[in-house]
């Protein structure tokens, strides 16, 4: 079987594969995350998941299938990456509070040996909750928001800032595994089920 590479360092997306019952190393891509405003959300989730794939892509010496994915969250077209300080996270839950905002995941699979590659992408739309100043401080003391795109984590505490979702709850963690998984199986012929 082809060795399955994710160029992700994320504890999410190493969960998420583990979870389908994938057989994967990682190897993180070291391509910078530039967020390009003038970009719209979905060009630019595709464009930053190939270039980390391929970033690892090209430096494999043997055959394999690389995954590479990045996360962005949108708001009212503004593109919210990681913050890099509690008062960012707090800015970025501020303005999510008690709104809706879209999650946007682009992922690339190349397959080295004969140069295939397949890039897709998923939108989720989520609601926050009407939240208290002290409530978003709390969060962000947790640290949680500190690797994250829009500043929270659905799967973690920042399941309790989430009113609703509609789309894909795996994108908005970070890899749409339904759309991932047929295209594993139908591009790449990787079977899972």
């Amino acid at each position: 079987m082809t060795k399955i590479i994710l160029a992700s360092a994320s504890p999410r997306r190493q969960e998420l594969l583990k979870q389908i019952g994938l057989e994967f190393e990682v190897m993180p891509s070291k391509v910078e995350e530039e967020i390009n405003d003038n970009q719209c959300p979905e060009q630019l989730v595709q464009q930053l998941s190939y270039s980390k794939a391929k970033d690892i892509a090209d430096k494999m010496a043997y055959p394999c299938i690389v995954i590479g994915a990045d996360t962005i969250v949108v708001y009212k077209n503004n593109i919210l990456g990681k913050p890099r300080s509690n008062e960012e996270a707090y800015t970025m839950l501020k303005m999510l509070n008690g709104d809706i905002h879209y999650v946007f995941t682009g992922f690339t699979i190349i397959r080295t040996d004969n140069g295939k590659v397949v890039t897709e992408y998923e939108k989720t739309l989520v609601k926050f909750k009407e939240m208290s100043d002290e409530e978003i401080t709390g969060y962000v003391n947790t640290k949680e928001p500190m690797d994250k795109a829009g500043a929270y984590g659905i799967q973690g505490l920042g399941s309790l800032l989430v009113e609703k979702i509609e789309g894909d709850y795996f994108n908005v963690v970070g890899l749409p595994l339904a759309k991932l998984a047929t295209i594993l199986s139908k591009e790449f012929d990787i079977k899972i089920l």
